[in-house]
């Protein structure tokens, strides 16, 4: 099966987790080893994930998840099908 970015997206915490079906994590990496974007996504997550386990605080910049969600949005929206 031919994941996209939403796809892969929706399954990153099982990823991460090494929970997916082995099928569905082929798919996964093989969608990972050419989308530059979700690659970002995973590594992200993972810092996230080892970020909230230290216990030192972290400041975000300013408009961080002003920024982040709009970017999100951008990349959704390149993804939508075109209306019939």
């Amino acid at each position: 099966m031919v994941l996209n970015c939403r796809h892969v997206w929706d399954r990153i915490s099982d990823y991460i987790e090494g929970t997916l079906d082995p099928e569905v994590r082929a798919d996964v990496e093989r969608h990972l080893a050419h989308c530059e974007i979700c690659s970002a996504v995973l590594d992200s997550t993972r810092n996230v994930i080892i970020l909230m386990a230290d216990d030192r605080v972290f400041e975000l910049p300013v408009d961080f998840s002003k920024q982040l969600h709009a970017r999100l949005d951008l990349v959704l929206a390149e993804e939508a099908p075109e209306p019939a």
